[in-house]
């Protein structure tokens, strides 16, 4: 009996979240559209506007502030609520006998590694079938650093190709645009498109993934207040960290659509998660023993994205193998450090909460 009434207390059942606040539940979906829109397109837009001159330096703050947001939301907001969910006591026992979670979100951390490196290794192989040299400074399947000191691009180069060419007055200018003025070399570094492409997407994928779980669970929350007024920032940052990542991609004009196209769709995950979850309010229950397996597994899977694309793609190429970095003053790496913690910490906070 005394199970029976546990049971009841947990509504581990399939049916009903919280119904109160409604109106203000709807408006949730459109504040929180434009806080994720706005922090996901600001860089993007900023940074190729030709009468907002925003200083570097802010765009070096939203650069690696946006690191720190990915790496906490990676710790705090998806892997500590994955171990909750898949621990659950509305789950059978045998979820309580290992730590799926972290196993999820190791078999994730090796799935992308797997995928980068076979990516990485079939196309060398090609290029090296096309007769061109492929730089092993610059690899990366995403809009960040490369594994190694970059010669080009600083800490932006990503599966770069080195064509050889003439130095003359006209190609040092043109270089010295590419470098922005901090390096020359006698080779020009073009980055591959559908890498960035690639490694912008699988970013997003792990960020849309927690985004709509979030918004499902507003939705229906019965702690409305707090946690909308907690997203809004949350939100915010995070689509900061993504719109830093998509604004620094290195593409062809017929790709100018890719990042702004990013970063629309990340602003409008959280709306239609919370969408969804109000149209399922009567039957979605956040808590429920389905919810709780289907949370837990995707927030696995999504912190481990996260995770590697976190520590290895930015903190590491960032700082460890930028030339950029390991050639800047004091100041500069100091600078860079506080942006990244800053970003951390403040996440990390609003763990308390969300």
């Amino acid at each position: 009996m005394s199970d029976i009434f546990e049971e009841e207390a947990l509504n581990c059942g399939s049916g009903g979240g919280a119904d109160d606040f409604f109106g203000l539940r709807i408006a949730s979906i459109f504040v929180i559209l434009v806080g994720s829109s706005a922090g996901a397109l600001f860089p993007v837009l900023a940074r190729r506007s030709s009468w907002l001159h925003v200083p570097k330096a802010v765009f070096d703050f939203a650069k690696y502030f946006g690191s720190g947001v990915i790496i906490a939301t990676a710790f705090i907001h998806l892997l500590a609520p994955a171990l909750d969910a898949l621990s659950s006591p509305c789950l059978a026992p045998g979820w309580r006998q290992y730590p799926y979670a972290l196993a999820l979100c190791m078999l994730s951390i090796f799935s992308i590694f797997l995928v980068e490196l076979i990516a990485f290794r079939w196309g060398t192989a090609k290029l090296k079938k096309l007769g061109v040299h492929h730089d092993n400074h610059g690899h990366n399947l995403g809009s960040h650093a490369a594994h190694g000191p970059e010669s080009v691009y600083n800490n932006q180069s990503t599966a770069a190709i080195s064509v050889p060419r003439p130095v003359d007055e006209k190609s040092t200018s043109s270089m010295s645009d590419l470098e922005e003025g901090k390096h020359s070399h006698s080779d020009t570094v073009i980055s591959s498109p559908i890498a960035q492409i690639i490694g912008i997407a699988i970013l997003e994928f792990g960020v849309a993934l927690h985004s709509v779980l979030i918004g499902l669970t507003l939705a229906v929350d019965e702690d409305f207040k707090v946690l909308f007024a907690v997203l809004v920032f949350h939100q915010t940052f995070e689509g900061l960290g993504i719109g830093s990542r998509l604004a620094y991609m290195r593409l062809p004009a017929k790709y100018n659509w890719v990042p702004i196209a990013g970063a629309a769709l990340y602003g409008i995950t959280t709306p239609i998660g919370i969408a969804v979850g109000l149209g399922a309010r009567a039957t979605y229950n956040p808590g429920s023993t389905t919810a709780a397996i289907v949370s837990g597994v995707l927030d696995s899977v999504s912190a481990g994205i996260l995770i590697y694309t976190g520590l290895v793609e930015l903190l590491a190429h960032e700082f460890l193998f930028s030339k950029e970095m390991m050639d800047g003053s004091n100041k500069k790496i100091a600078y860079a450090l506080g942006s990244m913690l800053l970003g951390c910490a403040l996440m990390s906070l609003l763990g308390r909460w969300a």
